[in-house]
């Protein structure tokens, strides 16, 4: 189990949901989503951390929009957990940018394609922050043990592994459910990443495609199967965003589809002999 923030994650708790847009977009549109959210929230009972990127390193081109950059964004994540009282977490790509993040966010997330770098992952655990480390789309998931192992060794078990699909051939990813558990038998609590995964990347030339349809099946699925929390990137109007739209839950739909995985999850816990080995 890890906690932060008021929140328990693992081991049976409440659900995570780690919820936002891919990129911050500017100050007072990442503020209107986060209210959104904070409604959200406390309608359902949500623990529910913001989540938004000051930079989008990895786009497919360089002409692509990557975000407002670490200052700017990391000024916007604060005032989005000052105005609504959600923590917050976002992406981090280099060494230099782990202090500054963890000044103001409760979870460091450490992208997929960043997943083995060693410096980077031991930077984020030695700042006592929970850390958030995405499966490379070309990792086992048993080899998630050793980046368990790398936080581990500079004083950090509070980590969090999420699932977000493995490469197949080109231009597609695939779900294989069984990660779900075999990433927890490492002890750390999962997330299952529904949006990142049905990423069809570059599928749009010099863009990332993508289907949002698959977003709701593949949710369901994961909470089906154990996943102690879910990802959503989501946004006002996904097909004009300007990083990932193709994947992206549009905001006005996102609460129906947490109220249906929030039943899936109820029922897998009134029956826990007809879902356990």
């Amino acid at each position: 189990m890890v906690e932060f923030a008021g929140y328990r994650v693992g081991g049976g708790s409440p659900l995570l949901w780690i919820c936002g847009p891919c990129v911050i977009e500017g100050r007072d549109f990442t503020l209107r989503i986060a209210e959104t959210l904070r409604t959200i929230a406390d309608t359902l009972k949500l623990q529910l951390v913001f989540k938004a990127s000051f930079d989008k390193a990895n786009r497919t081109s360089g002409k692509s929009f990557r975000g407002v950059g670490l200052e700017e964004g990391l000024r916007t994540l604060a005032a989005v957990r000052d105005a609504t009282g959600l923590p917050v977490t976002t992406d981090i790509h280099e060494v230099a940018q782990v202090g500054p993040a963890a000044e103001v966010c409760d979870v460091l997330q450490v992208p997929a394609f960043l997943a083995r770098q060693t410096d980077l992952l031991e930077a984020c655990g030695r700042t006592g922050r929970v850390v958030n480390v995405k499966k490379g789309q070309f990792m086992a998931p048993w080899d998630m043990k050793n980046v368990v192992a790398k936080l581990a060794e500079v004083g950090n078990t509070r980590t969090l592994l999420t699932e977000r699909g493995t490469t197949f051939g080109y231009g597609m990813l695939v779900n294989d459910m069984r990660a779900v558990p075999w990433m927890q038998e490492t002890g750390s609590p999962v997330i299952f990443d529904a949006t990142h995964s049905v990423q069809k990347p570059a599928a749009l030339g010099d863009r990332t495609g993508g289907d949002r349809a698959m977003v709701p099946i593949l949710a369901r699925a994961a909470v089906a199967t154990g996943c102690d929390g879910v990802f959503l990137e989501t946004h006002p109007d996904p097909d004009n965003a300007p990083s990932d739209g193709p994947n992206m839950i549009p905001l006005d739909r996102l609460a129906e589809l947490i109220r249906l995985c929030l039943r899936i999850r109820a029922a897998v816990a009134d029956h826990p002999s007809e879902v356990t080995p």
